[in-house]
């Protein structure tokens, strides 16, 4: 296992659609996995996506987290957060509401900005042996969901934004009535 470097908004990497996984229990396959485990342990990340550490691959990780804890110190997943590890993920909405919240994210380090996503969706994909993942999400587990799914599809959460005036660095989120969390997705 290894800390790898993470690649940054502006990296063509992040700019194109991921691979399909072929073999999901391919040895290289969990060699990333606990690579990006420990990754994001590090950069006290909620989730990652392949391509936020160089490999084109259709493979995210996140914490199934319902929503951030309030008030919580750092960008670090609560204890005990299951963690899903979800090769070639589908999405599939279930909803037309949508609800906008504060989003930040590794590649595009001490930026945030305010993201219109859905609110409740069906995802599934493949764990590391195989086995087909099949799970409902809602609210702060659907939002972290599509954020590193549109990893994978060669999105950044600033191209989901309506209003770019509401994209700001997280020291400026003191000066606003309701400042965004420290959750980084």
């Amino acid at each position: 296992m290894s800390i790898r470097k993470i690649s940054r908004m502006g990296h063509p990497i992040l700019c194109r659609p991921a691979k399909v996984v072929e073999d999901p229990t391919a040895a290289e396959v969990k060699d990333l996995i606990l690579d990006m485990i420990e990754t994001m342990a590090d950069a006290q990340g909620v989730g990652l996506a392949a391509p936020q550490v160089y490999e084109s691959r259709r493979l995210v990780i996140f914490h199934e987290v319902e929503e951030p804890e309030s008030g919580a110190e750092g960008d670090e997943s609560p204890p005990g957060a299951p963690l899903i590890i979800l090769i070639n993920p589908q999405i599939e909405i279930l909803t037309d509401e949508m609800e906008e919240d504060w989003e930040g994210c590794l590649s595009v380090p001490g930026l945030r900005g305010l993201v219109p996503r859905y609110t409740h969706l069906r995802y599934s994909g493949v764990d590391p042996e195989g086995h087909l993942i099949e799970r409902e999400a809602r609210g702060f587990h659907a939002r972290v969901v599509q954020h590193e799914c549109d990893h994978l599809d060669g999105i950044l959460y600033p191209q989901r934004m309506t209003d770019l005036s509401k994209l700001i660095f997280d020291s400026e989120g003191r000066h606003w009535d309701a400042p965004p969390d420290d959750e980084m997705v």
